[in-house]
């Protein structure tokens, strides 16, 4: 029988243990986790206080912007901290409660993106109804969904993150716990686990990213039918953000949870996981407001305000 071992902290390995390349990662990450809060809260503020941004597809993406930058933040303080720090560990209790919201944060995210290309569907295939049919309390209602479920999801996966058991080895691969590096050092109850993870994996990212394609399926034919010229383009403009936010962070995601954790997998994952922990976070209201007219008008009439204020 394996000589299993109470487990009171981990030490999480991190990035990379060159000294000179510390100081460097901290600065960087240091500037893009700034940057990243400042986007995201900036986002939420603007949509709450700008008229042209109160349709349901602002009332969503304000949501994801939320949801980024509390994803952003389970992972990056830790990770910048034990980059200047001697000891890099973490408690037992502070990985169990990273797991926890980092797998819950996952899929509260995946099924807003799914949620927010019904919405796409909704607005350019049944345009007539879509006043109706999308009122205010639809989409809270809609919204409420990716939360309730997402937590309830992570409490079972990280109830099974509980029962891994560990024989001396608390070395963590990684710059935050994650369930693959954990499965990796483990000795006990690894098998429920690593299936568990995989399969729970799979049948969230094939639902929600079905929805998705069959949302923009919908769409594309709905287009194609459109006569005006100008017609289209408006309506793969309104798209074209969000399946460039869907692609960067289903991509990244299914690189790291569909695989059995090898040594390999762990160390590629690894960085992976800075994509879609601190630089997917960053560039969502970028690339949101970059590619959209009616963000970047409410932009230019808060900074007018905001001058004509002083």
């Amino acid at each position: 029988m394996p000589n299993f071992t109470d487990v009171t902290e981990f030490i999480l390995l991190g990035l990379t243990s060159r000294q000179e390349l510390k100081v460097l990662f901290f600065v960087v990450f240091l500037l893009v986790y700034m940057i990243t809060l400042l986007g995201n809260i900036g986002m939420i503020i603007l949509i709450s206080i700008s008229p042209q941004l109160q349709s349901p597809m602002y009332f969503f993406l304000s949501h994801l912007s939320f949801v980024d930058a509390c994803l952003s933040s389970n992972v990056t303080p830790k990770m910048l901290e034990n980059l200047l720090s001697e000891t890099k560990t973490i408690s037992y209790v502070g990985c169990l409660m990273q797991c926890y919201f980092f797998i819950a944060l996952v899929h509260v995210e995946v099924y807003i993106l799914a949620v927010m290309a019904f919405d796409r569907y909704m607005a350019i295939c049944k345009p007539l109804l879509y006043g109706s049919k999308m009122s205010r309390t639809v989409c809270v209602r809609l919204i409420s969904v990716p939360y309730v479920y997402g937590f309830s999801v992570s409490l079972i996966c990280t109830l099974w993150t509980y029962g891994l058991y560990f024989c001396g080895n608390f070395e963590v691969n990684h710059f935050y716990c994650a369930d693959p590096p954990l499965i990796k050092i483990a000795c006990g109850g690894v098998h429920i686990k690593e299936y568990t993870m995989i399969v729970i994996a799979g049948i969230n990212f094939t639902y929600s990213l079905s929805v998705v394609l069959t949302s923009y399926t919908l769409i594309v034919i709905a287009v194609l039918r459109m006569h005006s010229a100008d017609g289209r383009r408006k309506a793969f403009s309104t798209c074209g953000s969000h399946l460039t936010a869907v692609t960067m962070f289903y991509g990244t995601l299914i690189f790291m949870y569909l695989r059995r954790p090898t040594e390999d997998s762990v160390e590629q994952g690894k960085m992976v996981a800075v994509f879609y922990t601190t630089v997917i976070p960053m560039l969502n209201p970028m690339i949101y407001s970059l590619r959209n007219k009616d963000v970047k008008e409410a932009v230019n009439k808060a900074i007018i305000k905001a001058n004509l204020g002083q």
